[in-house]
């Protein structure tokens, strides 16, 4: 929504409307973290199947919600099952990919991230989300993007836009990225991301792409923080003058944001409905949220 390749109609610029080719962008989606080893599983998972099946299923959940990866004697009291059969059940998954074992700990692997990425096309997660994107973009007459969180390249990638009828309008293809601090939505997918990694973007960020008001770790920092306390993302001439940009969370069922909402155009139409366009955006957010279960966000 902000910097990077976008346009306003004919115009053609830096930053939020169209940015330059240097830029690239950002997405998002969260995990949670495992606190302690006291996490068990989940309390509808049916333990009355076949004990392996139950085993993985609960192996991934736990993993799925600790980015850091857990020892065999953390998943040993995690899951109550003995390390004798873990490791049965740990070695060819991390044979096939499906786990990284490094440094003591197991992660999920490439494998796994390749399954979900077929599921989650076969669920095909914009197309859910598209009739919502319509109500806004009739409510607003803006354009409107659904953005989420590449965590390996550390960008926002847009998966879904309606263009505005404007005529002077922002415009950007589907697949067009960001990087996280250098637009609304990105910085939205950053504020909503686990403390852990998050901090640790913002301790080794460099801000390569220019911005009309300078930042720095402190000052992404703080807009981090007010982002989760107001709920949403808001831009007006501050990463590139003569664009706009609204931004509210998509949470899934465990209260990790799994995506931004967004609406951009020019300046001169936001300014004087800021209010409106805010309200407008985290109400039909919240309600994308509830097609895929989704519940208010949890502590970070």
């Amino acid at each position: 929504m902000e910097p990077s390749s976008g346009s306003i109609a004919s115009l053609t610029g830096p930053t939020e409307l169209s940015g330059p080719s240097s830029l690239h962008g950002d997405s998002m989606v969260t995990k949670k973290i495992v606190e302690d080893n006291n996490t068990s599983l989940p309390a509808d998972r049916d333990v009355t199947g076949p004990r392996s099946l139950t085993r993985l299923l609960g192996l991934f959940d736990v993993l799925s919600m600790t980015p850091d990866g857990m020892s065999l004697a953390e998943l040993n009291v995690t899951l109550e099952s003995p390390k004798s059969s873990l490791l049965n059940l740990l070695r060819p998954l991390v044979a096939e990919g499906y786990l990284i074992h490094s440094a003591g700990q197991y992660r999920l692997g490439p494998s796994i991230f390749r399954l979900a990425a077929s599921v989650m096309s076969a669920w095909n997660f914009p197309k859910m989300i598209r009739p919502f994107m319509e109500e806004l973009c009739q409510r607003t007459g803006e354009s409107v993007l659904l953005g989420v969180l590449n965590r390996d390249a550390e960008v926002l990638t847009y998966v879904e836009v309606i263009d505005s009828p404007h005529p002077v309008r922002y415009q950007i293809p589907v697949g067009t990225t960001r990087p996280l601090y250098a637009s609304s939505a990105g910085r939205l997918l950053l504020a909503y991301t686990e403390k852990r990694w998050r901090d640790a973007y913002l301790s080794s960020v460099q801000f390569k792409v220019r911005t009309a008001i300078p930042l720095t770790r402190a000052s992404l920092s703080r807009e981090l923080d007010r982002i989760r306390a107001e709920g949403v993302s808001t831009s007006v001439d501050n990463y590139m003058v003569g664009l706009a940009a609204v931004a509210a969370p998509v949470f899934d069922g465990d209260g990790n944001c799994i995506a931004s909402l967004n609406i951009a155009g020019p300046s001169d139409r936001f300014r004087n409905e800021l209010d409106q366009l805010k309200a407008a955006v985290k109400e039909v957010a919240a309600k994308a949220s509830g097609v895929v279960g989704g519940i208010e966000a949890r502590a970070a």
